[in-house]
């Protein structure tokens, strides 16, 4: 009688689990986003530089003058009156008497400059000149043989740059000066004061300047060092050589002017080039074909770089794992509610990616009562379960795991009680709880180096990761991808090897 109950309850426990199909096997690509990168492209020149570049274009003689002035020292009046009244005011005719006359001269003289000097502060770049003028006034009234007066001036540009549409820099300058020294001379008690004819030729000087400075602007070379930047900006980087190999490709989009910023003694113009990150996992992929280089843009956001970095948990890893718990489990002795104790022997784990982005587990068994009621009972048990995460968490658990079918017997299986056990659930969740944070240390380690310092040519690519996010798990044909999103800056630079 005892054996007649047993063998219903086995039966009974059989029809309360629906035989279907083992779980069918999808091979998911890992669906990574293609993320949006402002990359810093910089142009810098040394303002010492640019400043000896400026000096060697301006002479050292800024303008001369020699000329003959008519009337350098005016007549002078007075006052006469022809009939006084008593009290000493004038009755009858006021008239002006000249008591001197326009005394000439030749007016000989000449201003030199000092040394140019560049400076600056964030985005505003200062050019100072200083102005030495010396003038004398020769042979005046054929009396007084020469008399020479000395000035100075400082000449200040503040410079604005900007990029045209072909890549050459454009300045747009303010110039102001002032005299600390006006040139003057004084004869016969008059003050005369040369600052309008200096002015004169000083105001070809500063127009020279702002014709100049564009043109020393334009040996940075700047459209042949974006050139080369664009160029090199079409690449493929490996950010991890293996477990698994990861590849970022960087396709340029476009290229604008961010600014410039005057830094120590570097004079440093700011290219923002927007570039589409792509992340590949396995082969290396095609390169990206580069396209002629754009006329500047404009409205390219915020810099930074963004770029996806996978880490992989291959399911040839998690199998083993799978099968040394259910070892465990056996090593420590199964009994079964109704069934008493059983004894197990697990064999080959099979792990894969299933539908509803499930996990499939198959777990070859042989299982046989002690007690000899039921013959031995073999074969391959399927399960599914779900993994999950929390956001920014490196560590994955296994949800809603459950069986998914069964095999060997569709009377009295006894594997199917075998796996709903509690504690042999327990021992498959656990093994299959994963935490990536060794594997996401090591790949995000290899991505810092890949992209710390990467010469291509002329053109060095230096980035920095300063933070990073994690996604949801992801099941996939490869295995199990935890999405890590890393960000950071970026510079393009044309560094010409030595």
């Amino acid at each position: 009688m005892t054996r007649w109950i047993l063998c219903l309850t086995l039966l009974l426990a059989a029809c309360s689990h629906d035989a279907g199909d083992i779980p069918r096997r999808v091979d998911t690509a890992p669906d990574l986003p293609r993320l949006v990168s402002t990359i810093v492209v910089p142009v810098s020149a040394r303002l010492a530089d640019l400043a000896a570049e400026i000096n060697r274009a301006t002479p050292q003689t800024l303008w001369t003058i020699d000329k003959r002035e008519a009337a350098c020292v005016p007549a002078q009046r007075i006052t006469a009156c022809a009939i006084k009244r008593k009290d000493g005011s004038c009755r009858i005719g006021i008239k002006k008497l000249k008591v001197t006359p326009n005394l000439s001269c030749r007016i000989v003289g000449q201003a030199v400059r000092g040394p140019i000097r560049l400076s600056g502060n964030g985005s505003v770049l200062t050019l100072t000149l200083p102005v030495r003028a010396t003038v004398s006034a020769q042979d005046i009234g054929h009396v007084i043989k020469r008399e020479t007066a000395t000035g100075a001036a400082n000449v200040r540009a503040t410079v604005r740059l900007s990029l045209a549409r072909d890549w050459n820099p454009t300045a747009t300058v303010r110039i102001a000066y002032d005299w600390t020294n006006p040139p003057g001379i004084d004869i016969f008690g008059k003050r005369i004061v040369f600052v309008e004819t200096a002015d004169a030729r000083l105001a070809s000087v500063i127009a020279g300047l702002e014709r100049s400075l564009p043109k020393q602007l334009a040996k940075l070379h700047v459209r042949d060092r974006v050139s080369a930047a664009w160029r090199q900006g079409f690449a493929v980087i490996q950010l991890n050589r293996e477990h698994p190999p990861v590849w970022m490709r960087t396709t340029p989009q476009a290229l604008g002017f961010g600014g410039y910023r005057v830094r120590g003694g570097d004079l440093l113009l700011d290219i923002q080039a927007r570039t589409l990150a792509e992340t590949f996992v396995g082969d290396r992929p095609s390169a990206p074909a580069p396209t002629p280089l754009p006329a500047p843009a404009s409205g390219l956001g915020q810099q930074g770089l963004a770029f996806n970095i996978p880490v992989l948990a291959q399911y040839d890893q998690l199998e083993p794992v799978v099968l040394r718990a259910l070892e465990k489990r056996a090593a420590k002795g199964i009994s079964l509610p109704k069934l008493g104790a059983v004894d197990t022997e697990f064999g080959k784990v099979t792990i894969y990616a299933t539908e509803g982005g499930r996990l499939a587990v198959g777990v070859w068994v042989k299982a046989k009562l002690r007690s000899g009621l039921i013959g031995e009972t073999r074969g391959e048990v399927w399960l599914s379960g779900l993994p999950v995460n929390e956001e920014n968490s490196e560590r994955i658990r296994i949800t809603d795991l459950k069986i998914a079918t069964r095999t060997n017997s569709k009377t009295v299986n006894m594997l199917i009680a075998l796996f709903d056990d509690p504690q042999t659930i327990d021992a498959i969740r656990t093994a299959l709880t994963e935490d990536f944070a060794k594997d996401y240390a090591r790949v995000l380690a290899a991505a810092r180096t890949a992209i710390a310092s990467r010469r291509e040519g002329d053109v060095l690519l230096s980035a920095n990761i300063n933070k990073v996010t994690h996604g949801k798990i992801m099941v996939t044909g490869k295995g199990l991808f935890l999405p890590v999103q890393a960000y950071g800056t970026a510079t393009i630079a044309y560094r010409p090897a030595r």
